[in-house]
Protein backbone atom coordinates (compact mmCIF):
# COMPACT_ATOMS: atom_id res chain seq x y z
CA UNK A 1 0.00 0.00 0.00
CA UNK A 2 2.85 2.36 0.87
CA UNK A 3 4.47 1.65 -2.52
CA UNK A 4 1.19 2.39 -4.36
CA UNK A 5 0.79 5.71 -2.52
CA UNK A 6 4.38 6.67 -3.35
CA UNK A 7 3.85 5.99 -7.06
CA UNK A 8 0.55 7.89 -7.02
CA UNK A 9 2.18 10.87 -5.31
CA UNK A 10 5.09 10.81 -7.77
CA UNK A 11 2.71 10.75 -10.74
CA UNK A 12 0.74 13.62 -9.26
CA UNK A 13 3.90 15.69 -8.71
CA UNK A 14 5.05 15.00 -12.26
CA UNK A 15 1.71 16.18 -13.60
CA UNK A 16 0.69 12.71 -14.75
CA UNK A 17 -2.91 11.95 -14.17
CA UNK A 18 -4.06 8.42 -13.41
CA UNK A 19 -6.90 7.00 -15.46
CA UNK A 20 -10.23 6.74 -13.64
CA UNK A 21 -11.07 3.30 -12.27
CA UNK A 22 -14.51 1.81 -11.77
CA UNK A 23 -15.48 -1.11 -9.56
CA UNK A 24 -18.36 -3.27 -10.79
CA UNK A 25 -19.79 -5.19 -7.82
CA UNK A 26 -21.70 -8.29 -8.93
CA UNK A 27 -23.16 -11.29 -7.18
CA UNK A 28 -20.28 -13.37 -8.62
CA UNK A 29 -17.51 -11.01 -7.50
CA UNK A 30 -15.99 -7.63 -8.34
CA UNK A 31 -14.54 -6.39 -11.63
CA UNK A 32 -12.09 -3.46 -11.66
CA UNK A 33 -11.99 -1.44 -14.89
CA UNK A 34 -9.51 1.24 -15.92
CA UNK A 35 -11.13 3.91 -18.09
CA UNK A 36 -9.15 5.66 -20.86
CA UNK A 37 -10.68 9.11 -20.54
CA UNK A 38 -7.86 10.80 -22.46
CA UNK A 39 -8.27 8.48 -25.47
CA UNK A 40 -12.09 8.22 -25.63
CA UNK A 41 -13.50 11.28 -23.83
CA UNK A 42 -17.06 11.18 -25.21
CA UNK A 43 -17.54 7.50 -24.42
CA UNK A 44 -15.89 7.61 -21.00
CA UNK A 45 -17.75 10.73 -19.90
CA UNK A 46 -21.02 9.02 -20.85
CA UNK A 47 -20.07 5.82 -18.99
CA UNK A 48 -18.89 7.73 -15.91
CA UNK A 49 -22.15 9.72 -15.84
CA UNK A 50 -24.07 6.43 -15.62
CA UNK A 51 -21.69 5.19 -12.91
CA UNK A 52 -21.58 8.38 -10.83
CA UNK A 53 -25.36 8.95 -11.06
CA UNK A 54 -25.98 5.38 -9.82
CA UNK A 55 -27.84 4.51 -13.02
CA UNK A 56 -26.12 1.09 -13.28
CA UNK A 57 -26.91 0.11 -9.69
CA UNK A 58 -29.24 -2.93 -9.84
CA UNK A 59 -28.62 -3.28 -13.59
CA UNK A 60 -27.10 -6.52 -14.80
CA UNK A 61 -25.11 -8.64 -17.17
CA UNK A 62 -27.74 -10.28 -19.34
CA UNK A 63 -26.08 -11.47 -22.56
CA UNK A 64 -23.21 -13.81 -23.39
CA UNK A 65 -21.95 -14.31 -26.91
CA UNK A 66 -19.69 -17.27 -27.60
CA UNK A 67 -18.73 -19.46 -30.54
CA UNK A 68 -21.53 -21.92 -29.71
CA UNK A 69 -24.52 -19.54 -29.69
CA UNK A 70 -24.05 -17.57 -32.93
CA UNK A 71 -25.60 -19.93 -35.44
CA UNK A 72 -25.70 -18.45 -38.92
CA UNK A 73 -23.32 -15.61 -38.05
CA UNK A 74 -20.19 -15.53 -40.20
CA UNK A 75 -18.02 -13.39 -37.89
CA UNK A 76 -18.16 -14.84 -34.40
CA UNK A 77 -17.12 -13.03 -31.20
CA UNK A 78 -16.79 -13.76 -27.48
CA UNK A 79 -18.21 -11.12 -25.09
CA UNK A 80 -20.46 -10.54 -22.11
CA UNK A 81 -22.91 -7.64 -22.24
CA UNK A 82 -24.46 -5.58 -19.49
CA UNK A 83 -26.32 -2.39 -18.81
CA UNK A 84 -29.92 -1.35 -18.39
CA UNK A 85 -31.15 -3.85 -21.03
CA UNK A 86 -34.19 -1.87 -22.20
CA UNK A 87 -33.98 0.98 -24.71
CA UNK A 88 -36.98 2.64 -23.06
CA UNK A 89 -35.60 2.27 -19.51
CA UNK A 90 -36.20 5.57 -17.66
CA UNK A 91 -32.49 5.83 -16.69
CA UNK A 92 -31.19 5.64 -20.27
CA UNK A 93 -29.56 8.86 -21.43
CA UNK A 94 -29.33 10.28 -24.94
CA UNK A 95 -27.15 8.38 -27.45
CA UNK A 96 -23.58 9.57 -27.91
CA UNK A 97 -21.25 10.22 -30.83
CA UNK A 98 -19.27 7.19 -31.99
CA UNK A 99 -15.54 7.14 -31.16
CA UNK A 100 -14.09 4.40 -33.34
CA UNK A 101 -10.88 2.52 -32.60
CA UNK A 102 -9.06 4.28 -35.44
CA UNK A 103 -9.67 7.56 -33.56
CA UNK A 104 -8.89 6.34 -30.05
CA UNK A 105 -6.30 3.61 -30.60
CA UNK A 106 -8.07 1.45 -28.00
CA UNK A 107 -8.42 -2.01 -29.53
CA UNK A 108 -10.77 -4.86 -28.63
CA UNK A 109 -8.35 -7.09 -26.75
CA UNK A 110 -8.95 -9.51 -23.89
CA UNK A 111 -10.71 -7.56 -21.13
CA UNK A 112 -11.51 -4.47 -23.18
CA UNK A 113 -14.78 -2.71 -22.28
CA UNK A 114 -16.71 -1.16 -25.16
CA UNK A 115 -20.11 0.30 -25.94
CA UNK A 116 -22.78 -1.81 -27.61
CA UNK A 117 -24.59 -0.19 -30.51
CA UNK A 118 -26.73 -0.87 -33.55
CA UNK A 119 -25.34 1.89 -35.77
CA UNK A 120 -22.71 4.60 -35.24
CA UNK A 121 -24.07 7.23 -32.86
CA UNK A 122 -26.64 4.92 -31.22
CA UNK A 123 -24.68 3.84 -28.10
CA UNK A 124 -26.09 4.91 -24.75
CA UNK A 125 -26.04 2.58 -21.72
CA UNK A 126 -25.19 -0.91 -22.96
CA UNK A 127 -21.58 -2.08 -22.71
CA UNK A 128 -19.67 -5.30 -23.26
CA UNK A 129 -16.40 -6.88 -22.16
CA UNK A 130 -14.26 -8.90 -24.58
CA UNK A 131 -13.19 -12.46 -23.86
CA UNK A 132 -9.94 -12.85 -25.80
CA UNK A 133 -8.84 -10.55 -28.61
CA UNK A 134 -11.72 -9.47 -30.87
CA UNK A 135 -10.22 -7.56 -33.85
CA UNK A 136 -13.46 -7.90 -35.84
CA UNK A 137 -14.98 -5.38 -33.40
CA UNK A 138 -12.36 -2.74 -34.26
CA UNK A 139 -12.65 -0.14 -37.01
CA UNK A 140 -12.54 -2.00 -40.32
CA UNK A 141 -13.69 -5.25 -38.67
CA UNK A 142 -16.42 -7.29 -40.25
CA UNK A 143 -18.76 -7.82 -37.26
CA UNK A 144 -20.87 -4.82 -38.41
CA UNK A 145 -21.44 -4.22 -42.09
CA UNK A 146 -20.70 -0.48 -41.69
CA UNK A 147 -17.05 -1.26 -40.76
CA UNK A 148 -17.02 1.42 -38.05
CA UNK A 149 -16.50 -1.06 -35.23
CA UNK A 150 -17.40 -0.36 -31.63
CA UNK A 151 -16.25 2.33 -29.18
CA UNK A 152 -13.69 0.71 -26.87
CA UNK A 153 -12.85 2.87 -23.87
CA UNK A 154 -11.14 0.87 -21.12
CA UNK A 155 -9.95 -2.48 -19.86
CA UNK A 156 -10.53 -4.89 -16.99
CA UNK A 157 -7.43 -4.79 -14.79
CA UNK A 158 -8.75 -7.16 -12.13
CA UNK A 159 -11.63 -9.61 -12.13
CA UNK A 160 -11.36 -11.35 -15.50
CA UNK A 161 -12.11 -14.55 -13.56
CA UNK A 162 -15.53 -13.03 -12.75
CA UNK A 163 -16.02 -12.04 -16.40
CA UNK A 164 -15.23 -15.61 -17.49
CA UNK A 165 -17.64 -17.04 -14.87
CA UNK A 166 -20.42 -14.89 -16.33
CA UNK A 167 -19.44 -15.92 -19.87
CA UNK A 168 -19.71 -19.61 -18.90
CA UNK A 169 -23.26 -19.35 -17.50
CA UNK A 170 -26.16 -21.06 -19.22
CA UNK A 171 -28.03 -19.03 -21.78
CA UNK A 172 -30.80 -19.33 -24.33
CA UNK A 173 -30.22 -17.56 -27.63
CA UNK A 174 -27.44 -15.46 -26.04
CA UNK A 175 -29.60 -14.22 -23.14
CA UNK A 176 -28.52 -15.50 -19.74
CA UNK A 177 -31.06 -17.83 -18.19
CA UNK A 178 -30.57 -15.76 -15.02
CA UNK A 179 -29.09 -12.26 -15.23
CA UNK A 180 -26.05 -11.48 -13.08
CA UNK A 181 -27.02 -8.55 -10.91
CA UNK A 182 -24.75 -5.52 -10.74
CA UNK A 183 -25.25 -4.40 -7.16
CA UNK A 184 -23.23 -1.24 -7.53
CA UNK A 185 -20.76 0.51 -9.81
CA UNK A 186 -18.59 3.24 -8.38
CA UNK A 187 -15.55 5.24 -9.33
CA UNK A 188 -12.48 4.95 -7.13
Amino acid sequence: MKYFLSISLLLLLLGCKENPRVVVETELGDILIEIYQDKAPVTTNNFLKYVNDGRYDSAGFYRVVNKDNQEGVEVKIDVIQGGLFEEEHPLVLKSILHESTNQTGVLHEDGTISMARLEPGSASSEFFICIGNQPELDYGGKRNSDGEGFAAFGKVIKGMDVVRKIWALSNTDQLLDEQVVIYNMHQL
